[in-house]
């Protein structure tokens, strides 16, 4: 094949590209895609970014558990509370894991154990005691609660299941904290 043939095979190439690409700007620039204001598929448990320029959304007012713990079940509690087995310990004297050990939580300071690797959020509130509400709304959705966590928790949506995974907290303790 002569240079001639290579010289028209590579220039064909060439001016395809060239089209193609053509064909790209002028598709790009007459369709405009409209941005949806929300998600059509709702995932729960995930937390949507919020828009750039944007104001902040609204935070979701949190249902009080105080009214529902002299009647939440510590034993639902345990349960609800085993998917939190992963990162954290409830036994007395447990070793921290991820997560700090959760025995006797219920009155004591945020950030109480030393040497423990808490956030800076944490740390900011380690003179403040976790009370019922606190411990409540950190449940409900960490993030929401202490913005910049390290806590990767999606949070438990169920009231009722927070009241008994709150009740389960407050059992593990040796002096249990008065009922609100």
């Amino acid at each position: 094949m002569s240079s001639f043939e290579w010289n028209k095979i590579i220039g064909a190439a060439l001016v395809a590209l060239l089209a193609i690409k053509t064909f790209d700007i002028v598709g790009n620039a007459a369709v405009s895609p409209h941005k949806l204001e929300q998600n059509v598929y709702v995932v729960e448990g995930v937390e949507a970014a919020a828009p750039t320029g944007a104001a902040a959304p609204a935070v979701k007012e949190i249902e009080p558990v105080g009214p529902l713990l002299a009647a939440a079940n510590i034993e639902a509690g345990k349960k609800a509370a085993a998917k939190c087995a992963t990162c954290h310990s409830f036994e007395k004297g447990g070793a921290n894991k991820v997560g700090p050990n959760l025995w006797g939580i219920v009155g004591a300071p945020h950030a109480h154990i030393d040497g423990f690797a808490y956030s800076s959020p944490m740390k900011a509130k380690s003179a403040e005691p976790w009370d019922y509400e606190d411990i409540n709304h950190f449940i409900a959705s960490p993030r929401t609660y202490l913005p910049g966590t390290k806590r990767s928790f999606a949070g438990v949506a169920r009231t009722s299941e927070r009241a008994d995974i709150i009740a389960y907290l407050r059992s593990l303790s040796d002096n249990p904290a008065p009922l609100p």
